[in-house]
């Protein structure tokens, strides 16, 4: 049985909380980013997933207990997210995973608009390797050229709400500097094609694919 936990941790902007995922004396963690429906079951899901692959994993919930399944709820509340609060937040979870729960290694993987703040954890450091789903942060929300760790960016090619060409530009820049970054985008997917509790978007073959991916890139810190 794997132990599942509320917790709170410190970070520069105050105590925060997350949902916690603790297979085992493990040694690499993996902080799940929420899309913009808040810490929902299905961010808990990709938790346990990952709780089942080994992984210490922990989802912070960066709404405080605020969830929605309404589109125009959500939009209001993503609107609302201070990202540098959120970013700090962020930065909290990754250092609990290292300095509370022991791990020597930490991935992050987000959706959406968590997806965005995966390349925004990515950028402060801390962090060893990332894969964000259909997210990129728009122009000025952080200096992703800082990142130095290797990443996976996922899109569906009928992605309406970030940017491609944005994410494929960096992804250049990083392979030039000898970090490898890599966007793939499926084709007849669109924008949350690996949300399984929406049958409208979901995209079997694509999240599987993304998923693969995902496990293997963070495989690789396990050596």
């Amino acid at each position: 049985m794997t132990p599942i936990q509320t917790i709170s941790f410190q970070s520069s902007a105050g105590e925060a909380r997350g949902y916690l995922v603790r297979p085992g004396p493990h040694r690499v963690g993996v902080v799940v980013l929420q899309e913009w429906w808040g810490l929902v079951p299905h961010i808990q899901d990709v938790a346990d997933r990952l709780a089942a692959q080994g992984y210490i994993a922990l989802a912070p919930d960066l709404y405080h207990g605020k969830t929605t399944v309404d589109a125009e709820e959500a939009n209001h509340l993503m609107q609302g997210l201070d990202w540098g609060r959120a970013a700090q937040e962020i930065a909290g979870a990754v250092r609990h995973l290292r300095e509370a729960e022991g791990c020597t290694r930490v991935g992050v993987v987000g959706f959406c608009m968590g997806g965005a703040l995966t390349l925004v954890a990515a950028s402060q450091g801390g962090v060893d390797a990332y894969a964000a789903f259909y997210g990129f942060p728009p122009a000025g929300a952080a200096d992703v050229d800082r990142i130095q760790c290797p990443g996976l960016i996922f899109f569906g090619e009928n992605e309406g709400f970030f940017s491609v060409p944005d994410a494929q530009a960096f992804a250049g820049r990083q392979r030039e500097r000898g970090i490898p970054t890599e966007v793939i985008i499926y084709p007849g997917a669109g924008h949350a094609f690996f949300n399984d509790t929406r049958p409208e978007v979901f995209h079997a073959q694509a999240a599987h694919d993304a998923w693969r991916r995902t496990l293997a890139l963070l495989g690789r810190l396990r050596s």
